[in-house]
């Protein structure tokens, strides 16, 4: 993947991508008792890379829903306000909201029997005049951004007889097609080998533009973000810089591990940074002829 900070992707405006999240709340369902998010505020500065951490079930991806307006197949009540900018995201029409943010889900409903340049394509849409033609400056915005995420080499394949890894990275290039304000990805890393996951992380945090990712290792959370946003439970219970937000007690309330966290400095940069080494429990000998032994 080519890490060059001269990328094919620029994004429309960048410096208007401030975020405020106001008092936000969401329900699912009739009853008040299934509240999914409660309370919620935080705000978001131009250019950031935020991420989104804590144990499933906290509110992750429902938080990115709730930001850009998604739409629930059942009863929902979504309380307080998102403001990108100074301007409420559900006063926008659905072709302004994807003309400032782009979206990539952990699930996307694609048909199989497409190529990756077609998927990529797809990206151009919310731009673009209906039944317009592909440009060649679309072409060159295509296959730059093709090029920077490594996938060059199998863009006339069909999508659906990719890995899940490189679907995921797809995805992700589509979403820079759209050339967003801001760039809202659900766990991007999931189903990445480890270079690719760094190679990911490390392309997004380049491109310039406001960035809000739910992502589970917390030592690649700490390394890539400028702010964590950590949920437990639908409510936000800390809100900071990494080295600031991962502190031992709190992995230990939120995440129910024990961990050992070091706060170390970069010898070139002097930037702060953290390692967290998570504790494991003594493993349990089983007694020959206990009821825990398996036998043949």
């Amino acid at each position: 993947m080519n890490q060059s900070s001269n990328n094919s992707y620029t994004s429309g405006d960048a410096e208007l991508a401030y975020i405020a999240v106001e008092h936000l709340s969401l329900t699912i369902g009739a009853k008040a008792t299934n509240a999914i998010l409660r309370d919620i505020s935080f705000a978001v500065e131009c250019g950031s890379l935020v991420g989104i951490v804590g144990p499933n079930g906290a509110g992750k991806s429902s938080l990115l829903r709730a930001i850009y307006c998604h739409r629930y197949d059942q009863p929902a009540s979504l309380a307080g306000q998102v403001m990108i900018a100074g301007h409420p995201v559900h006063l926008m029409s659905r072709r302004e909201r994807a003309c400032k943010i782009a979206v990539v889900l952990q699930e996307s409903a694609l048909p199989f029997e497409v190529t990756v340049r077609e998927v990529l394509a797809t990206g151009l849409t919310p731009r673009k005049p209906l039944l317009s033609f592909t440009s060649k400056d679309d072409t060159r915005l295509i296959e730059g951004i093709a090029a920077d995420l490594d996938l060059t080499r199998f863009i006339d394949r069909d999508f659906g007889s990719l890995s899940g890894g490189e679907k995921q990275r797809v995805l992700i290039a589509r979403a820079l097609v759209q050339q967003p304000q801001i760039l809202l990805l659900d766990e991007p890393t999931n189903h990445l080998d480890i270079q690719h996951q760094i190679e990911t992380l490390s392309l997004v945090r380049s491109l310039g533009v406001t960035v809000l990712l739910t992502i589970h290792d917390l030592n690649m959370a700490a390394a890539y973000c400028d702010q964590l946003l950590v949920l437990n439970k639908g409510q936000l219970v800390a809100n900071g810089e990494p080295f600031q937000v991962l502190t031992s007690e709190l992995i230990q309330d939120v995440f129910q591990v024990a961990a050992d966290v070091a706060v170390i400095r970069n010898t070139y940069t002097h930037e702060r940074r953290i390692r967290i080494a998570y504790d494991m429990p003594p493993s349990r000998t089983i007694a020959p002829g206990s009821a825990g032994e398996r036998r043949e």
